[in-house]
């Protein structure tokens, strides 16, 4: 029996047991550095398969954790997270808008599968090496905090990666590929206005507005964006306004923006500029404002050595197998899809290799081709924190198809699909994939050392400055 059917058998032995388990963190969604049940299901589970488990380690965040299998070189990580989304709380398999708890957290992202399918990958990767004499090391990281919070910078700066020679990780996606564009830098900031406090009617002359601070900050910043590259993004949320009540001078306000470019450098120059408007919002209102950089993350670099490999392997384990019942359910939510879902199936497309594939899927529901992998010179939209684990170890990145044809991210149809058995089958062939692409690794190191050798060629030997180098992991509310 050859290397894949191995692993496919190893997988598919326990393919139920993994279900389980995505189903279970999918019915627990939490926010980033809150994930302890989810920690807690996934740690366990692996602990199960004769991996030993350290939780929490030095990094700050309760909810990171690595399991380690084997000893020695090469040491294979494979990467998985577990944090879910505000607000994003669906029923499973519901093609229309309806909320298990109005408000509550959910997982529109399919971290639940991410973290999952990562974990079967590890387990298959250690049953491989078992029975094939097989000597190494097999990591899986538990990361928190991925959507917000950057759970890998802590896990980097408290050296949990450091032995690592190789790193794989996959997404939940609707193509089935590696990745071969290059995703945003982001730099995360509050701005925290302080004014002063008066009656809105009486003596509006006496106060002076935070809220009105963030507001002309807002205003300057929507001007900034017509005079910033076309790639940037600057975004934000009101983490504090004041107060309900309309008749006082809000004494305090706050908003946390994401500062996003393809590059770092990129990413410090914007926020440099989104600065100033800040400090000339405190100016012009009398107040003042304290300018809190939380977190950031790096872009990410794709390793052609390690990608090709990846999508090597992928093609050899095949794309999802759906059947009838998966192909119902997609129809269910692909009918109600218009023209903007239909284009993001060719904008998905051209980041992994073209337009022209992903032309084909237009009127379909499920993708079952597997792109080739083409380095590209573009930057896909949205970031990771797997990023700065790029810089530092040669790595790739796999999607396999567990939503529908133009499902957006970070929506209500993607919390709804993650946990039906179009996900299970997706994130069975990525755990096959990546397990499949780790033991090519480790069979053969001289495909490490070129991995290492083109990153190097990258990076000039130079150590990549964390973004959020003076971060503290704080959950929501901290």
């Amino acid at each position: 029996m050859d290397r894949a059917a191995q692993i496919k058998q190893f997988v598919e032995a326990k393919k139920d047991k993994w279900n389980q388990v995505n189903d279970a963190i999918w019915a627990t969604p939490e926010l980033y550095f809150r994930e302890t049940r989810s920690t807690k299901t996934l740690s366990d589970a692996i602990e199960a398969e004769g991996f030993t488990v350290e939780r929490g380690m030095s990094t700050g965040a309760e909810t990171a954790f690595v399991a380690t299998w084997g000893s020695g070189k090469p040491v294979i990580g494979i990467m998985g997270e577990m944090d879910a989304l505000p607000g994003l709380s669906q029923h499973a398999c519901e093609n229309t808008i309806n909320p298990i708890e109005p408000g509550a957290p959910g997982h529109g992202c399919g971290h639940n599968a991410l973290g999952t399918g990562a974990a079967a990958a590890a387990v298959a990767v250690k049953e491989y090496m078992e029975k094939n004499g097989l000597s190494g090391t097999v990591k899986f990281f538990g990361c928190p905090a991925e959507e917000a919070g950057c759970g890998k910078v802590f896990m980097i700066r408290a050296g949990v990666f450091k032995d690592v020679d190789i790193a794989i990780t996959w997404h939940p996606g609707f193509v089935n590929g590696v990745l071969g564009s290059g995703l945003l830098a982001m730099q995360a900031v509050y701005f925290r206005f302080k004014g002063k406090a008066a009656h809105a009617a009486g003596s509006p002359h006496l106060g002076r507005s935070a809220l009105d601070a963030c507001e002309i900050m807002n205003v300057g910043v929507n001007y900034l964006r017509e005079h910033v590259i076309q790639e940037a993004r600057i975004h934000y949320a009101y983490q504090d306004v004041g107060g309900p009540a309309p008749n006082v001078v809000q004494e305090t306000a706050c908003t946390k923006y994401y500062i996003r470019a393809p590059h770092v450098p990129q990413v410090l120059e914007i926020a440099e500029r989104v600065f100033d408007c800040a400090r000339g919002a405190a100016l012009m209102t009398g107040t003042t404002v304290d300018i809190d950089v939380r977190e950031g993350i790096c872009d990410f670099l794709p390793n052609d050595v390690v990608s090709k490999v990846a999508c090597e392997s992928l093609q050899e384990v095949g794309a999802p197998a759906f059947d009838e019942a998966d192909y119902k359910l997609a129809e269910s939510f692909f009918k109600d899809f218009g023209e903007g879902n239909r284009q993001s199936i060719l904008s998905e497309a051209k980041y992994y290799a073209d337009e022209e594939t992903g032309r084909k899927y237009l009127d379909t529901p499920l993708m079952t081709d597997i792109f080739p992998y083409v380095r590209k010179q573009l930057t896909k939209p949205g970031g990771s924190d797997a990023g700065d684990v790029s810089y530092r170890i040669p790595a790739c990145w796999i999607s396999t198809a567990c939503y529908v044809n133009g499902t957006p991210s970070h929506s209500w149809q993607a919390t709804a699909m993650t946990s039906s058995s179009i996900t299970h089958k997706g994130m069975i062939c990525a755990a096959e994939a990546m397990a499949l692409s780790a033991v090519k690794f480790l069979e053969n190191p001289a495909l490490i050392e070129e991995a290492k050798a083109e990153l190097h060629a990258f990076t000039g030997g130079k150590e990549y400055t964390l973004m959020g180098e003076n971060a503290e992991p704080k959950a929501p509310g901290m």
